[in-house]
């Protein structure tokens, strides 16, 4: 059990919410009941993981993408009203962990995955003058490449898109969950074998391809499943409390 303001500071000291500048407001994102027995984790606050949580007779509900976004319409309306109102409604809070539930060493996004592919983590994924959510490491010995996709797509329960233009063999890696394709700029200053993110653009596959680096497209919801799930099994172990993990299936 613990009080809703106590679990607030203790999370946001845990992650280090203060240590980001954002597109959302981090931690308690709307108030509900005073006291936390049980809670649900989710990787978005959809309706659907709402309505799961809320059958579940659940006291706060732990996400990574939650709402508030820089630059959304800011009025209570349509889908946002509903969202809203079932949490108000029924007393049930709100936590959402955005970059900061991204980076953090231990119950991070792009810890947990990189421990999922038996990764073994070299640093961030950054330049001189850029940092990045990212990450990149090596494996103990070097894999085909047709190898690491199947084990990405074991790992992750899906088929990842895969733009074959590296080595052989795979020894180096970096990787950022979610949206990070982007930063396969940087895994191609740092001459790294392979990237793998969430997401692919249309740029992207051009870019591997001319560069000589593997690219493995491995979905935004499944790479982001395991952080939101690391942090609520390590609440609920602090705090005594009743922890489930909700997968509400997403192609993107």
């Amino acid at each position: 059990m613990a009080q809703l303001q106590e679990l607030v500071r203790y999370t946001n000291s845990f992650l280090q919410t203060n240590s980001f500048s954002d597109y959302c407001p981090n931690g308690l994102q709307v108030e509900g009941r005073e006291t936390i027995h049980r809670i649900v984790t989710g990787v978005s606050a959809s309706l659907a993981l709402l309505e799961v949580a809320y059958a579940k007779q659940v006291d706060a509900i732990f996400v990574h993408h939650g709402y508030f976004w820089k630059n959304e319409n800011p009025c209570v309306i349509g889908t946002k009203r509903t969202r809203l109102e079932l949490l108000l409604k029924n007393d049930i809070s709100l936590f959402a962990y955005h970059l900061p539930l991204d980076m953090h060493p231990e119950v991070g996004n792009n810890f947990q995955l990189g421990r999922l592919l038996g990764i073994h983590s070299d640093g961030l994924l950054q330049s001189s003058d850029r940092i990045t959510c990212g990450s990149h490491g090596h494996f103990d010995e070097p894999v085909q490449a047709e190898t690491l996709k199947y084990l990405i797509d074991t790992k992750l329960q899906r088929s990842c898109i895969h733009v074959d233009a590296g080595p052989e063999k795979i020894s180096t890696v970096g990787w950022c969950t979610g949206a990070g394709q982007k930063f396969i700029e940087l895994a191609i200053e740092k001459h790294l074998d392979a990237y793998i993110s969430g997401e692919i653009s249309e740029p992207t596959a051009h870019l591997a391809r001319e560069a000589g680096i593997h690219y493995f497209a491995a979905g935004h919801h499944a790479t982001e499943r395991y952080g939101i799930q690391a942090l609520g099994e390590h609440l609920m172990q602090k705090f005594d409390l009743t922890h489930e993990f909700v997968d509400i299936d997403n192609p993107a």
